[in-house]
């Protein structure tokens, strides 16, 4: 199946629901067909669109144009993606924090013929656009930073007007490409090429019927469910979460404030439409919104799960969740940009509260660590997180890495993205971290998220993110990165006895370093180049 196409199906059954919500306007599901079928034909009448078909390409070939989304939240995101698609072209995410260099690289890795964006990122963009050799249509999307329309751009709106809101091509295929770059925060970012058929039935059906009428027919049954992605829509978990929704018939609402994390802002949000769902990225989005919901009083009595994917969110946190909303389910969802959905893990005031531990998708498994065997319930070997069945086809232009992360073993092939795990007798899968930011410390392998959710803990840290620094002694030493609570005190020896309580000793960190403030992605996510950079400069190596 085709995303665009199932959109369009599902919009004909119910043109007149609400698709999409932010700050005060609202877009039916007839009116996001008609805005993206323009796009589409925007971007077509441009020449972009499909060249060479995918059965005369390697894994890591694209014979499609690629359209980069460098855009904060709202409509034009998720139009963005949807009218590429109508075009057959790739849309593919862009971090808007990018500096020049890092935007050049993306830009220029992604071989980017088109470009959305907001127009706060025109002057960012202006340096580069000389260094990026396909580029050949920029579309301003207008905001309220007040910058002029680059020399050779289209106003997105006015484009948009002009264009024929005819119906796509009905070349339309399952196997075109959904593209979304990894986000760089250990290495370069890579961009994972996904068959559309794959991603769908990997990451976007959430439990959904398997046929084009089923779905369209759930979809027109089911009330209009309406969930908040509060990520940025550039982290695959938030516009998975849109995405999903808008299978089942729903509605994505967005934010007011999309530049930054503002608590107040999503609780408000959720309350005045009526959200049933939010979508959030681990600790660093639960600790703020769980202090201004403590602050506040907002109705969310519509509320009834939070997810939250790509980050560590810990007990301790999710015991605070419930008992501000004793109605709400958390579910922990456990996947990644070159494997989609791959296990989840709920937690309620009856279930009780678990954090790292997964019950497994079909198709996801545990391998041993030389990919000979895949690891039994039980088995006390630690291995890699691996899927088969529905993944990626490879990394856009790397021939090696898709080798090396989708291997053949025994005949079949794997994705293996790199994370860490075992398995317990009771099949359940427990999620170690990611070998790319392993510390090697006295010959002992220790996971770095293992040692951030132990650390995390100890009540007056507010964030936390761990790395590995040169030593004469160790090899690697383990080091933390800490942020604590406004007006809390917290010594090192007492966050090491905290942290020993739930680790063993050897992986408590050599080196404490406290800051005002962690930077992550803004995703959500540890940004471990930060760390690294930042032990560096306070421990003078």
């Amino acid at each position: 199946m085709n995303l665009a196409l199932l959109h369009e199906a599902i919009a004909a059954e119910i043109p007149d629901r609400d698709c999409i919500v932010h700050r005060g306007r609202r877009l039916s599901w007839s009116e996001v067909t008609d805005r993206t079928r323009r796009l589409g034909a925007l971007l077509q009448a441009h020449g972009l669109g499909c060249h060479r078909d995918r059965a005369d390409l390697a894994g890591w070939e694209s014979g499609q144009d690629h359209v980069a989304l460098y855009l904060y939240n709202g409509p034009e995101y998720l139009e963005g993606m949807l009218g590429a698609y109508k075009a057959r072209c790739a849309p593919f995410n862009v971090n808007y924090r990018y500096i020049e260099e890092e935007l050049t690289y993306l830009l220029g890795n992604a071989e980017a013929k088109a470009v959305i964006y907001h127009a706060a990122f025109a002057p960012v963009l202006e340096k580069v656009r000389s260094r990026i050799p396909k580029l050949s249509l920029l579309l301003q999307v207008a905001d309220d930073s007040g910058q002029p329309l680059l020399d050779g751009a289209l106003d997105y709106e006015e484009a948009l007007a002009a264009a024929d809101p005819e119906p796509p091509p009905n070349d339309l295929s399952g196997d075109d490409l959904y593209i979304l770059y990894t986000g760089g925060t250990t290495g370069l970012p890579k961009g994972v090429l996904w068959r559309q058929d794959d991603i769908l039935h990997a990451a976007l059906l959430s439990g959904a019927p398997s046929t084009l009428p089923e779905i369209c027919e759930q979809a027109k049954r089911r009330p209009g469910l309406r969930v908040l992605p509060a990520p940025p829509f550039m982290h695959g978990a938030a516009h998975w979460a849109a995405f999903n929704l808008w299978f089942l018939g729903g509605t994505v609402l967005v934010q007011d404030e999309v530049v930054r994390l503002d608590p107040a802002d999503v609780w408000s949000t959720c309350a005045r439409e009526g959200a049933q769902m939010l979508t959030i990225v681990g600790d660093a989005f639960a600790r703020p919104l769980i202090d201004e919901l403590r602050a506040g009083s907002y109705d969310l009595s519509d509320l009834f799960i939070i997810t939250s994917g790509g980050a560590i969110l810990t007990s301790d946190l999710k015991r605070e969740l419930l008992d501000l909303l004793p109605q709400v389910r958390i579910r922990d969802a456990l996947g990644s940009s070159e494997s989609g959905a791959q296990g989840a893990q709920v937690s309620s005031q009856q279930a009780g509260v678990v954090t790292g531990e997964f019950e497994l998708e079909p198709g996801s498994l545990v391998l041993a660590e030389d990919l000979s065997r895949v690891l039994e319930a039980g088995d006390p070997e630690r291995g890699w997180l691996a899927r088969t069945g529905r993944m990626p086809l490879g990394y856009f232009r790397d021939q090696e890495k898709t080798r090396r992360t989708f291997p053949e073993v025994a005949g079949i092939r794997y994705a293996v993205p790199g994370d860490r795990a075992e398995i317990s007798a009771d099949g359940k899968l427990r999620l170690l971290g990611r070998d790319s930011v392993t510390i090697n410390s006295g010959g002992e392998k220790i996971f770095a998220e293992e040692v951030e959710l132990a650390m995390k803990h100890h009540p007056a840290v507010y964030d936390c993110v761990v790395c590995g620094t040169p030593s004469d002694r160790w090899g690697s030493a383990v080091t933390a990165i800490v942020q604590l609570r406004a007006d809390a005190q917290a010594s090192e020896s007492e966050l090491a006895a905290c942290a020993n309580e739930r680790i063993t000793r050897y992986k408590l960190p050599k080196h404490y370093i406290f800051v005002d403030a962690i930077v992550r992605a803004p995703s959500g996510k540890a940004d471990y180049r930060w760390a690294q950079q930042k032990a560096a400069e306070v421990l003078g190596q």
